[in-house]
């Protein structure tokens, strides 16, 4: 049984999209990033506590952690803590190009009987964000889209109609790097895309 250790509605449609089965248990882990942690590691860390959180009360079964972080300046922007933040995330963001980094962990008992096989990855997309006016954010704050998305945007929703370009997984700026989640479910070795 494949566990999905996050709430996230978007990586469980993403996941039901591409016909992977799972059930979901979210893991209750801080998500602070460390002080000076590359973003990547930061991603890579947070994914593999979140896995290994649900994983040490569901040992019988393979399980799945992410998470999605979004940077600039090598500043990470995580989920705003409220609308101000949210604004400020997305006047950063505007006119620029950012990185959308998910870092994704698959732990499950391992085949020897040892204590456990783990897989640690990451997914690195690069997002083109046209110029944003003052109305324009404070509008699409107000509409509560940005409240509980890593840097404060949504490609799937409204957001999409401010990016004219990525390079590199859109399924992994939405949360969930749907290849590489296959690949790491198949035992495929996996490739690490540098940030």
């Amino acid at each position: 049984m494949l566990v999905l250790a996050s709430a996230s509605p978007r990586r469980q449609e993403l996941l039901r999209n591409a016909g992977i089965s799972f059930t979901v248990q979210p893991a209750d882990v801080d998500e602070t990033p460390l002080p000076g942690e590359p973003p990547r590691e930061c991603a890579e860390r947070l994914a593999r506590d979140k896995a290994l959180a649900v994983w040490r009360l569901r040992p019988q079964d393979v399980v799945l952690g992410a998470d999605t972080i979004v940077v600039v300046d090598e500043a990470i922007l995580g989920k705003p803590i409220d609308a101000a933040d949210a604004a400020r995330m997305l006047r950063q963001l505007s006119g620029r190009v950012h990185r959308v980094i998910t870092g994704v962990c698959v732990v499950e008992a391992a085949a020897t009987g040892e204590n456990r096989e783990l897989r640690n990855a990451s997914e690195t997309t690069l997002v083109t964000m046209n110029d944003l006016s003052d109305d324009e954010i404070r509008d699409y704050v107000a509409t509560g889209e940005p409240m509980d998305k890593a840097g404060a945007y949504a490609i799937q929703g409204m957001a999409s109609r401010w990016i004219p370009r990525i390079e590199g997984d859109y399924s992994n700026v939405v949360g969930l790097p749907v290849a590489l989640v296959y690949r790491m479910l198949s035992d495929q070795p996996t490739r690490r895309q540098n940030s």
